[in-house]
């Protein structure tokens, strides 16, 4: 079982995935409208909601629970025939994003937040060296890590090929590029590639990429934090498709 918790995770869990969710605890003095809303979409799905103290709620996550916290099976995990699969559905509307080796959970959750923004048909991530779908990235996702399949691959590069063989166009992100992310046409079907912070895309991925790109930085930062990167990027995929 998986705890989960925050107001806006467990509402999202229960519209998304109320079967999933086995019980409920809310803090037992609260009474606002937010948790109300909880309560009634549990009685909707004939699920258990029980009072319990503060200090039992903070012993049970590590993070914000803001006064609620839920008890969940595991969710459903996704493997690459089932990306394979959703390419061939999505045609020359297909949009995925790559996360190279993107351990931190924060940066997990918000990327998946601004890919279910975008409309991403998925997130695909490394088996190794990636975070996966904790708490903490259910929480920073606010209901995005239920709406957007989370793929997990054995191997990125050869991943990436197989959808280039049915024509979709892998944009990677470096840096060191020439070229800005906003040159390259991006009105087609896109795999974006983002890598970690510090490291970047790794070179074997980078050579898959069917182009590199870079944002322009004009200030002394050298580089963005990656799930802000990732918006940006996914949103001039949105501007050139609009």
């Amino acid at each position: 079982m998986d705890w989960i918790y925050g107001i806006h995770t467990i509402q999202s869990m229960l519209k998304s995935a109320p079967e999933r969710v086995t019980e409920i605890f809310v803090q037992g003095n609260r009474r606002d409208e937010r948790l109300q809303k909880i309560r009634h979409l549990a009685d909707l799905h004939g699920i258990s909601v029980q009072p319990l103290v503060a200090h039992k709620l903070e012993a049970r996550v590590n993070g914000r629970h803001q006064g609620v916290i839920a008890r969940c099976k595991p969710g459903k995990t996704y493997d690459e025939n089932f990306l394979l699969q959703l390419a061939e559905d999505k045609g020359k509307e297909s949009f995925f994003l790559f996360l190279d080796g993107v351990t931190d959970p924060h940066n997990l959750g918000a990327c998946l937040r601004s890919a279910d923004a975008a409309g991403v048909n998925a997130v695909v991530v490394p088996k190794d060296s990636s975070a996966g779908l904790t708490p903490i990235v259910h929480k920073v996702a606010s209901g995005a890590a239920e709406s957007v399949p989370l793929i997990t691959v054995t191997n990125l590069t050869r991943t990436l090929e197989k959808l280039q063989n049915s024509g979709i166009w892998v944009i990677g992100t470096t840096g060191q590029s020439k070229q800005l992310i906003y040159d390259i046409d991006l009105s087609g079907p896109i795999a974006l590639v983002m890598g970690a912070e510090g490291a970047g895309v790794r070179n074997l991925v980078a050579k898959q990429c069917d182009y590199m790109a870079r944002l322009p930085m004009l200030g002394e930062v050298e580089s963005l934090n990656v799930s802000v990167a990732t918006g940006v990027c996914l949103f001039e995929i949105v501007r050139q498709r609009m």
